[in-house]
């Protein structure tokens, strides 16, 4: 049985969830993009991958948020599907466990995908290497440009030599055998740098094991926490009177743009998971963030994290933000809408750039609504869109990609 797509409707097949720390926050990721999408335009459906790595598709129990986590049960009805890496056909998922006396393979077929993953094993270019292969349009950063992007170490080893301002660092890498890291082999990889310090890992994101250290012992006792869930620790030196701005660039709205910037606010000195995806907040004009207006379809936000949009900062300042973020997004030869987050001292106005999210939370719609030229959420989607079928066709190659002077093997009719 194949489900094909409408004549007149792109398909778009939303993928999220997966083998992440993150997988909780991509779901809700996920089915805000689901919703948000232009329904007169095209027609979306989910993909959820498991914590396990299973792939469900085929039911509309998994466009509601309510029915996350599935049972064992469901998971054994509805799982079994996988990509179909045929890149000659059009873009599927074919069901990998066929009915008895099935008469063909079950396949959903579509058009385009959306990637909406937060973290390792999707946000990081493994995803985006896989729909690569498969030929498939896909929104969002290249493979390239994720995966050096989502590796905090290699992001400051790409961007040196640019005139964006980052923070010394020294990488600690898990030991062979068990998680604890000499004291003296501490002290030689961090040099000069002096405590405190802020660890955390280097290819996670959420401020998942983020920990401001006093000394190497408190360091050292950090350390496992981040070892169980990432191979890498990186080090840098703690901001006094710490604030943050992050701000989102595109091309896909004609031009590079950048959205509006935004301040998180946090009653501590660094926000932690629970704060930045549970709280609830408004922006200054009353409204409930992630509340859409101006004509796109309701949504329900980045799980309401409290912060400034668009915050009173000297001019030069902004533009600062601004123009780095521009910077860094020319420098990986950018696609989709990543967000750019940056860390500053409050009394002196430092900047550096902190990190680089490719897919983040809720794709950072919020702060495109409030940017000098607002563009909403469905909008914002529809563009996106467009841009990976501009970026796919930009890429393709021949049916055979092999030029005929380098061809050592015969072909044949």
């Amino acid at each position: 049985m194949s489900m094909k797509h409408s004549d007149k409707k792109k398909k778009i097949a939303v993928l999220f969830g997966g083998r992440s720390p993150e997988h909780d926050v991509s779901v809700v990721s996920g089915l805000q993009v689901l919703h948000a999408i232009d329904q007169s335009e095209y027609e979306a459906f989910p993909i959820y991958i498991t914590t396990d790595g299973r792939w469900i598709a085929g039911d509309e129990s998994l466009k509601e948020r309510s029915n996350y986590m599935l049972s064992s049960e469901q998971l054994e009805t509805l799982g079994g599907w996988t990509i179909d890496l045929s890149a000659t056909q059009r873009p599927a998922i074919i069901r990998t466990r066929t009915k008895l006396f099935a008469s063909s393979l079950e396949r959903i077929e579509f058009d385009a995908l959306i990637p909406v993953f937060h973290g390792l094993n999707g946000e990081d270019g493994n995803m985006q290497g896989l729909l690569e292969s498969a030929n498939i349009p896909y929104v969002g950063m290249r493979t390239m440009a994720s995966a050096v992007l989502m590796d905090k170490v290699a992001t400051k080893r790409m961007l040196h030599g640019s005139s964006i301002a980052m923070l010394p660092y020294a990488v600690i890498k898990r030991p062979d055998q068990g998680y604890m890291v000499p004291e003296e082999q501490i002290k030689m990889l961090m040099g000069d740098m002096k405590f405190p310090c802020i660890v955390k890992p280097a290819h996670l994101g959420s401020s998942i094991g983020i920990a401001k250290v006093n000394d190497i012992e408190q360091l050292r006792t950090c350390l496992p926490a981040i070892f169980e869930y990432d191979d890498t620790a990186i080090l840098e030196p703690f901001v006094d009177n710490l604030v943050e701005y992050n701000v989102s660039v595109s091309k896909a709205f004609g031009g590079l743009k950048c959205s509006a910037i935004e301040r998180p606010k946090t009653s501590e000195e660094l926000l932690d998971f629970k704060t930045k995806y549970l709280s609830g907040g408004d922006d200054k004009t009353g409204n409930k963030l992630g509340t859409k207006t101006g004509g796109g379809a309701v949504s329900e936000g980045m799980l309401s994290l409290t912060r400034d949009i668009n915050p009173d900062l000297p001019k030069e300042m902004s533009e600062q933000i601004k123009n780095w973020a521009c910077e860094m997004f020319e420098l990986m030869d950018g696609s989709g809408a990543p967000r750019i987050d940056f860390i500053s001292n409050a009394k002196t106005n430092e900047i550096w750039l902190n990190e680089v999210n490719p897919l983040p939370g809720s794709f950072g719609y919020f702060l495109w609504e409030a940017a000098q030229e607002p563009v909403f959420f469905t909008s914002f989607l529809s563009s996106l869109i467009k841009e990976a079928f501009s970026l796919h066709r930009a890429h393709r190659l021949p049916k055979d990609p092999v030029p005929k002077d380098a061809r050592l093997l015969k072909r044949k009719s």
